[in-house]
């Protein structure tokens, strides 16, 4: 369990998204999914909070912000989905929107730049990111796809997702204490993973710091295109 919570861990300081596809998959092999998916969301609540404590100067405040609050009517609708009968279609419709999407964006010499905060894909990335949080606890790619656009350099992406994540992540947390689901055993195995957790977090500061623009970009990408197979993947095996 360490070594995965390391490695989770790791790709969640370098890049600033991704760790949760990861960390609650494996994490379930060996302890149950009601321990594993609060577990990670912990986690995720402790690397957002540094960062955002050791990196506030390189927050987009005002984007972070306004893509919580166009989160928020997003989750009602993925909780729907979590509960209708159609969740392959629309995991698989999902996956294929960003795989098509992220592949062009690497097709192009430079991605689109906006000079401004456009409040039209700010709105929709952050109403698809509460629909995927709801149904999947999923919500990076379309914050990921949204700070792809502008452009930002590897320092300030890292640094505004974790401001967009430390209280989306801590509702879920609220969510699950409300339902019983953070547990003494989750708490404890949560401290237990602390020492994996800390070298992982200044390895990736170090890792992400020195990323540097259109490499930094095209890691991003290909990040979301895997992302998107594995939920048409997921969708097509269940």
């Amino acid at each position: 369990m360490p070594s995965i919570v390391f490695v989770a861990s790791l790709i969640r300081s370098s890049f600033g998204f991704g760790e949760a596809l990861i960390a609650v998959p494996l994490l379930a092999f060996f302890i149950p999914i009601q321990v594993a998916a609060p577990l990670a969301v912990l986690l995720s609540i402790t690397i957002a909070a540094i960062v955002v404590l050791q990196d506030w100067d390189k927050i987009h405040l005002r984007s972070a912000g306004w893509l919580v609050l166009a989160t928020l009517p997003g989750l009602p609708l993925g909780l729907l989905v979590l509960t209708s009968g159609h969740q392959r279609i629309v995991r698989a419709l999902l996956g294929l929107i960003i795989v098509a999407f992220s592949c062009s964006l690497l097709m192009r010499r430079s991605a689109a730049e906006p000079h401004h905060d456009s409040p039209v894909w700010r709105a929709l990335c952050g109403f698809c990111a509460g629909v995927l949080g709801g149904a999947y606890g999923m919500n990076g790619p379309p914050l990921v796809i949204y700070a792809s656009l502008r452009r930002w350099s590897p320092q300030q992406f890292r640094a505004t997702l974790q401001a967009y994540f430390l209280p989306a992540s801590l509702l879920a947390m609220a969510g699950y204490w409300a339902t019983g689901l953070w547990t003494a055993t989750v708490s404890h195995d949560y401290l237990l993973s602390l020492p994996a957790m800390v070298p992982a977090f200044f390895l990736g500061r170090f890792i992400n710091r020195r990323l540097h623009g259109d490499a930094f970009l095209k890691f991003i990408l290909a990040g979301l295109v895997c992302i998107g197979a594995v939920l048409v993947l997921q969708a097509v095996i269940r």
